[in-house]
């Protein structure tokens, strides 16, 4: 039998504090390192206040309670309380452990949640030996590697793919055509249904309010809706059309579209023309946040209006035949990664309890 030890965090800890705040202007889309605040990956910028492995936790907001591992060197917000283990634990298990404790509820009844530092030092833990913990970590750790190896293959795909646009299309102006987005897309505004139809147990349609679900390139289901007003079809792009205006997704299977997206739907079938168009489109998009109003937003109209430049319809089918193979294998790896997380899952507390005994594994 695996043997375990009670504690309150703080006395695992070697750091248990919120980050520091920074300035809007020094976060970048680009930069040396990442800014990590309580809803994860918020930017980059040029300095960093943190170094080593932690667990992230968010401390505001929809994000309340989140926990994340992360191991490097980076700026962490006040929106984040870092936790690091002391030599005798170890921190990827400890995230692991936070991660199951739903720290949310810790965070009061408020209009704008908020978790302290002080409530988080008090939790009672219960943790077996470093020996356990990290073989623990090595069998966690398996699944996470391919996770990640997946995401960085889906990541160089695209940027393939961005760079075939480049090279085909925004390269070669005198063969191109200048239209509109509505001559090659069907657009259809999100409209969000009754609240009372919400819910979380899979009735109804899969539903997205807005940008809150987004992930790399497909949203991740929170909410269902027995109401759907505005569909979205698969492989539709998704577009944030409320602040910040200009961030996409791509709709993994049939949805339900509130207020805060618009659905993109190719007119001629060739979805992967569309979608990069689209990422060609972000710098126009940016215009629109905050232009005129303190959040920024675009209507139906000058959404449609946006100028877009067209080839061939040759061109068009050789530029999907190439590119869309690229894409339907990013699909492909984000449902085996999803398959991961989901046996992840269901091994966590298995591992984290000792129903699996690991000193034989």
């Amino acid at each position: 039998m695996i043997e375990y030890k009670e504690y309150e965090l703080k006395d695992v800890c070697s750091r248990l504090s919120s980050g520091k705040g920074i300035p809007a202007a020094q976060v970048h889309d680009e930069g040396k390192f990442p800014v990590y605040g309580g809803n994860g990956l918020r930017g980059y910028t040029d300095h960093s206040n943190f170094v080593g492995s932690c667990a992230i936790i968010g401390r505001q907001g929809a994000f309340c309670g989140n926990v994340r591992f992360f191991s490097g060197e980076a700026y962490m917000t006040e929106h984040a309380v870092v936790v690091c283990a002391n030599p005798e634990h170890n921190t990827h298990y400890l995230a692991y452990l936070l991660s199951m404790m739903n720290l949310g509820r810790l965070s009061g009844q408020s209009a704008q949640p908020g978790l302290s530092v002080k409530t988080l030092a008090k939790q009672r833990i219960s943790l077996p030996s470093l020996e356990v913990q990290n073989k623990v970590v090595a069998i966690l750790e398996t699944l996470e590697n391919k996770i990640a190896l997946n995401n960085k293959i889906n990541d160089n795909l695209e940027q393939q793919a961005k760079s075939f646009y480049i090279k085909w299309f925004a390269d070669a102006q005198p063969f191109m055509t200048n239209r509109k987005l509505s001559d090659i897309a069907i657009i259809t505004m999100g409209q969000s249904p009754n609240g009372k139809s919400y819910n979380e147990q899979g009735e109804g349609e899969v539903f997205y309010q807005g940008r809150a679900e987004f992930g790399a390139r497909f949203p991740t289901r929170r909410l269902y809706t027995t109401e759907p007003k505005r569909m979205a079809e698969p492989g539709d792009v998704l577009l944030s059309v409320r602040a910040p205006v200009g961030d996409m997704n791509v709709a993994y299977e049939k949805c339900c579209v509130g207020r805060g997206l618009a659905a993109i739907h190719s007119k001629t079938g060739n979805g992967s023309f569309l979608l990069y168009t689209m990422f060609g489109l972000k710098t126009q998009l940016d215009v629109f946040n905050g232009e005129g109003t303190v959040f920024g937003s675009i209507n139906r109209e000058a959404l449609a209006a946006m100028p877009v430049q067209i080839p061939s319809n040759e061109a068009m089918a050789q530029f999907e035949k190439m590119v869309r193979p690229m894409d339907d294998l990013i699909k492909t790896n984000y449902e085996e990664n999803c398959r991961l997380e989901e046996f992840r899952n269901s091994l966590l507390p298995k591992l984290m309890s000792g129903k699996i005994d690991v000193e034989d594994t």
